[in-house]
């Protein structure tokens, strides 16, 4: 196992066969994001894109919560304390904001690994968007989610909207997003926001089960997939096809696809991301 440097402890991260966990470290303040959590966090998820021997990237929280969004007694400026002082140019400040959520939620969702939210407990506001930004989540039966920025005089950011919508519809997602009203794990699996619910203490392991599957298929073809499904939101059926053709065609070409063939003709289980 590998233990990476995130220069805070407020993030920890690490490296284990091929799968890399990423903890949000301010259980006191239930994870909420700070000054020095969130850069982190941005900086880490560029480096492990980077790295071939990372097939998965998890992300969850320490103690009993994922991620309480903005630490609201840190809220003096109009918006949320992110790792830089805030301009007071109304044009600055909307750059800044924009900048900021495209270099952590928009980052998540296009990052080139598969990523799965691991939730032992609450997500809200910008917390639930980080959630909402990976590809799956698993959550303990004590886990909730809730959108909570109406309980702050918020309207709502890191792409909540968007992401929340593409998994519930926009009548859903205005309802959560009016009410703030909290959405208990297995309403929330219902709604198809969690992808599996567990007891609290299988979540850890259920989790590890699930990353460990996911980090040691073909990592290429895992990534053309993500590629694909996250176009499918704003593409036409013509378009998805072209999409799939050319990629398809790429994993052909591919050692974990001549590999799994392999495998295939002689009744054994593939062995992929072989050098």
């Amino acid at each position: 196992m590998e233990t990476l440097n995130t220069g805070t402890d407020e993030l920890l991260a690490r490296l284990d066969a091929r799968v890399a966990t990423i903890t949000l470290n301010r259980p006191a303040k239930r994870n909420a994001l700070s000054d020095r959590l969130t850069p982190a966090l941005r900086q880490v998820l560029l480096d492990l894109e980077q790295r071939d021997d990372v097939g998965c990237v998890v992300i969850t929280g320490s103690g009993t919560a994922f991620c309480a969004g903005g630490d609201v007694s840190g809220m003096q400026e109009d918006i949320p304390p992110d790792g830089e002082g805030a301009p007071q140019n109304p044009a600055a400040k909307l750059k800044q904001l924009i900048h900021r959520q495209e270099t952590l939620t928009l980052r998540l969702h296009q990052l080139a690994k598969p990523t799965i939210a691991v939730l032992p407990g609450v997500a809200a506001g910008a917390g639930l968007c980080i959630a909402l930004a990976c590809d799956l989540r698993i959550a303990g039966q004590s886990a909730f989610v809730t959108t909570g920025y109406r309980n702050i005089g918020f309207s709502g950011d890191y792409g909540g909207s968007w992401l929340l919508t593409q998994l519930v519809g926009p009548a859903t997602t205005k309802e959560l997003y009016f009410t703030g009203r909290r959405v208990a794990a297995d309403e929330a699996l219902r709604l198809g926001i969690f992808n599996t619910v567990v007891s609290d203490d299988q979540l850890p392991a259920a989790a590890w089960a699930l990353a460990q599957d996911i980090a040691n298929g073909p990592a290429e073809a895992l990534g053309y997939m993500k590629k694909n499904i996250n176009a499918a939101a704003d593409s036409d059926l013509r378009t998805s096809l072209a999409l799939e053709a050319e990629r398809l065609l790429r994993c052909a070409d591919t050692a974990d696809h001549r590999e799994a063939v392999a495998a295939f003709l002689e009744k054994r289980p593939p062995q992929f991301n072989q050098s």
